[in-house]
């Protein structure tokens, strides 16, 4: 299929700034990919061509393509250099990589995830407020918001809203400072320190900017304030940058995502062309009649239209009694669409906009023996078993990693409780020293008051550590870790827990998968050291449950997840649930009274209306349980504005039919 017009603009426009608006459907990924492609027939060194997008899925298809498109229908040859394809957080590690020791960190660095940074910060909140109540998975919401605005800890507390948020304010330097000390960034920091590198180092500017000559960034609604100062002191100079997006699909402002950088694009680069794609590939022109109808309803927004390319059934509104009727009757109808082979299972999906709205649907599902699967489960890298291995490998990368060194050094059992520990952490804070310095040191052990058989068992660890160490120098990734497991006896640990021998073999297999994991990058990296191999794993999108999410689409069930997982997918059939003041549009939005957070929650309905190709049902309960009590819902004004009678409140009883129902019955009576 060739390119329409507005496609074929945006592809070969190759030079200054410009801004495609992709609406939804319309062929976006397509256009990035040829863009990119066109730019290297039109003599651009590949490696001079830097894209970014947000998930490793995305980069990976995105590099996938580009070559598909170069070399259509034979392998890439050998040697051959390929374009910079990669998330904002794996363009920031390289960055890291090569200036990080400016700003005092070791260039092997650790990444910490959620667990690591709760550890790190619940020691850092008991040493600065032994009698506080803040808790650590608080103090990391607010942390975490604050990086994102690129809030660093002298300006936290200009910025601190309430007593929780002054509190964080008063321990964000010390929790900075114990990261650094353990030679750690968290996933905020990868951002916010490549920030101030570029813009604290004019010779680190200078450098990163001259390793490119075009820029594009995919999902540039997406953006936050440091991802954005980011691309923009890269491309000021060459002013080849192409930023792809929707404000219409900007559904993060939670996380940090500001829509006005798109909407604003013009007042940064004034020379910008900037091109529509009004087309959609992907839905029915009843389904996107409705989609544009809502998202009109925001005032601030590029004006854009999308038209279809087919027609279809209009769109249904289905009025349930309460909850679990909703479920019954959304259930069932897609069970009798299974039975006669209307739909495969996983060509239906059930949106919904908070995760406690599964749980009527799933027990519904259960009962009507129909196959779902939930998305949203625990990711692959949150298993216990494959943290446990990656506390090992960040050890021997690091040894200063006091949050990895802590998990590693008693699992499986060894001897080393919890008691001694905490004699250990004390005496080297004491004596100034890290944790790896202070159990290498017997005067150190003595003062600790340590037992002989823990020394020992300390001594082994330490040895262990160092063994593959020099191990790591020769050994290719996979064969360290087998190393590693044989070494600990890791498998000790999985029969420690006691469980049924399903469990163990379940536990096992993911064992193997990670050393499997491991054999396929040393296969696929042309340097395929171990500090890459765990720094890929640490960037893993917390949002991308990557080859896991992937498999749980194609495993012959219907899917079930919320509206913000379903952005990017698209199915025949979708049934959005809850269309109900307080679930879509959200409580807290309903409550703030401000005009951003509503239109935030109208491009959400935006976006999972748009997931659905062929059929788009919308269901809402009349009463809902509040502590205990029924209580009559007010039906989302989402769907007043979608149907084209916003002014009209009887309008969902006029669609459903019961208007005319409740008009019969009254020209009976009379």
């Amino acid at each position: 299929m060739g390119l329409n017009p507005e496609q074929s603009a945006a592809v070969h426009t190759l030079s200054g700034p410009l801004l495609v608006l992709a609406g939804a459907g319309s062929g976006k990924t397509r256009v990035v990919t040829m863009r990119i492609a066109e730019l290297i027939r039109n003599g651009v060194a590949p490696d001079r061509i830097l894209a970014v997008t947000f998930t490793n899925k995305a980069a990976a298809e995105m590099r996938e393509r580009v070559m598909q498109i170069l070399y259509p229908g034979q392998s890439v040859p050998q040697g051959v250099p390929k374009p910079f394809v990669a998330t904002f957080h794996a363009l920031c590690v390289q960055i890291l990589h090569r200036h990080i020791t400016k700003l005092g960190f070791p260039e092997q660095f650790a990444i910490y995830d959620r667990s690591d940074q709760e550890s790190l910060a619940g020691r850092v909140i008991k040493d600065a407020m032994p009698n506080g109540k803040l808790r650590p998975s608080d103090f990391l919401n607010i942390v975490s918001k604050w990086k994102t605005q690129s809030i660093r800890p002298n300006e936290a507390d200009r910025h601190a809203e309430n007593d929780h948020e002054y509190a964080a304010a008063c321990i964000y330097g010390r929790y900075q400072t114990a990261l650094k000390a353990c030679g750690a960034v968290d996933f905020d920091d990868i951002l916010l320190l490549t920030e101030d590198l570029l813009r604290d180092f004019p010779e680190v500017l200078a450098q990163e900017r001259g390793r490119y000559d075009h820029i594009l960034v995919d999902e540039y609604q997406d953006t936050n304030q440091s991802q954005y100062r980011i691309v923009k002191a890269l491309a000021e100079e060459h002013r080849n940058l192409c930023v792809v997006g929707d404000d219409d699909q900007s559904i993060y402002a939670w996380r940090g995502a500001e829509v006005t950088h798109i909407l604003r694009f013009r007042n940064d680069w004034p020379d910008a062309k900037v091109i529509k794609l009004e087309t959609n590939y992907r839905s029915t022109h009843e389904i996107i009649k409705w989609s544009n109808r809502v998202v009109e309803f925001n005032r601030q927004r590029h004006p854009k239209t999308l038209r279809a390319t087919r027609g279809g059934e209009m769109p249904r509104v289905l009025q349930c009694q309460d909850p679990e009727n909703e479920a019954e009757k959304v259930v069932g109808e897609i069970r009798r669409r299974i039975q006669i082979n209307v739909r495969k299972p996983n060509e239906i999906a059930v949106l919904f906009r908070t995760n406690e709205q599964s749980r009527l649907f799933e027990m519904e599902f259960k009962r009507q023996n129909v196959p779902y699967t939930l998305i949203g489960s625990m990711s692959f890298f949150d298993r216990k078993e494959i943290r446990d291995l990656l506390a090992y490998l960040r050890v021997i990368l690091n040894p200063k990693d006091e949050v990895s060194l802590l998990r590693a050094i008693n699992t499986p059992p060894r001897g080393i409780g919890q008691t001694t520990m905490i004699r250990c952490m004390e005496t080297a804070l004491a004596r100034h020293k890290t944790l790896w310095e202070m159990l290498g040191n017997q005067m150190d052990l003595a003062a600790a008051k340590i037992q002989p058989k823990a020394i020992t068992a300390i001594s082994g660890f330490r040895d262990l550590i160092r063994t593959l160490q020099i191990k790591a120098h020769t050994l290719p990734v996979d064969r360290l870790i087998r190393e590693l497991i044989d070494s600990i006896n890791y498998y000790s640990e999985i029969e420690r827990l006691n469980e049924k021998p399903t469990d163990r073999e379940l536990r096992w297999n993911l064992v193997e998968e990670f050393v499997n994991s491991a054999a396929t990058f040393v296969q696929k990296e042309e340097r395929p050291r171990l500090g890459t191999f765990v720094q890929q794993l640490s960037l893993m999108d917390r949002d991308d449950s990557g080859s896991e999410k992937e498999e749980q689409l194609k495993n012959g069930a219907v899917i079930l997840m919320t509206l913000h997982s379903a952005k990017g997918l698209e199915f025949p059939e979708v049934y959005m649930v809850g269309m109900e003041e307080g679930l879509l549009p959200h409580k807290k939005s309903v409550e703030s009274m401000r005009e951003d957070d509503i239109a935030e929650e109208r491009r959400l309905c935006y976006v999972g209306m748009t997931r659905a190709k062929e059929r788009l049902t919308l269901s809402l309960a009349l009463e809902r349980m509040k502590w205990g009590v029924k209580r009559k819902t007010i039906p989302s004004r989402f769907l007043y504005e979608m149907t084209g009678h916003a002014e009209n409140p009887n309008y969902i009883k006029i669609l459903t039919g019961e208007a005319d129902t409740e008009n019969r019955r009254g020209r009976r009576n009379s």
